[in-house]
């Protein structure tokens, strides 16, 4: 199916590794340009080359997205660098599951206030344009509470599915969709569930027994999804949260 991406000029926040990293791969195969940023300035590099060798336009540039002058510059880097700006994609978390304020602060700064600054940015030059594509990268920890003590992780996870919600009816006269995904437990190399196993199987075990489908996902199964919402083959899906977790969320205890 050829989802119509190529050419298209896609922003991914969030995109240095795991989730974020395999949307922006999975967008440039399918031919769109691709803009993409994050903290660590190593596996950044590494993921711009593995988009290059797709053979796309690639502005990749280290950015702290809870930072609203350092988001703000790589968005206008990245719209000066690839003409503009057709889709935009928050994947960016600070991972903060404690109970403590601190986890307040860097979730509401990171997950929820960097989309709503990126979107503010974003969405005029959409609109100047005729229309794009924005898609929120929540969890499933926002559909449904679980007995862990991720309070603000949980809280403002769901936000961001409520914020595409309100701005999907905001902005659909103006030709942009606005979609979420609440992606369920993910392992790969380096991330957090790929630590918890080697520090805490027993959690990472029970966690896994939880899941209907028995496994975890990989971040090129989410990103499948993803690629889509973003594409105009999902021309008329907006203000929808899918959730891609092997049913995990329905079995939440």
């Amino acid at each position: 199916m050829d989802l119509g991406l190529t050419g298209k000029r896609c922003v991914v926040l969030g995109a240095s590794r795991g989730i974020g990293r395999a949307i922006a791969q999975g967008l440039a195969a399918e031919g769109a340009s691709i803009g993409i940023c994050g903290r660590d300035t190593e596996s950044l590099g590494q993921a711009a080359e593995e988009l290059r060798k797709l053979g796309v336009m690639v502005h990749a540039e280290p950015c702290d997205v809870a930072d609203a002058g350092s988001l703000a510059a790589f968005l206008d880097g990245a719209r000066a660098a690839l003409g503009g700006v057709d889709v935009l994609v928050h994947n960016a978390s600070a991972l903060a599951v404690g109970p403590d304020l601190s986890s307040w602060e860097a979730s509401l700064r990171v997950d929820l206030m960097a989309a709503v600054h990126a979107c503010e940015r974003v969405i005029p030059w959409m609109a100047e344009t005729g229309g794009g594509s924005v898609l929120l990268v929540s969890s499933v920890s926002g559909l449904e509470a679980s007995p862990s003590s991720d309070f603000a992780y949980t809280t403002v996870k769901a936000a961001l599915i409520a914020y595409a919600k309100k701005l999907a009816i905001a902005q659909a006269e103006r030709g942009i969709r606005v979609n979420a995904i609440a992606p369920g437990s993910v392992e790969f190399p380096g991330g957090f569930w790929a630590n918890v196993k080697s520090h805490d199987p027993a959690l990472y075990g029970r966690v896994v027994g939880e899941i209907p489908t028995g496994r975890m996902g990989t971040p090129e199964e989410i990103a499948d999804v993803a690629v889509f919402l973003c594409s105009p083959r999902a021309g008329w899906v907006t203000g929808e949260c899918v959730a891609v977790d092997g049913g995990q969320h329905k079995a939440m205890r």
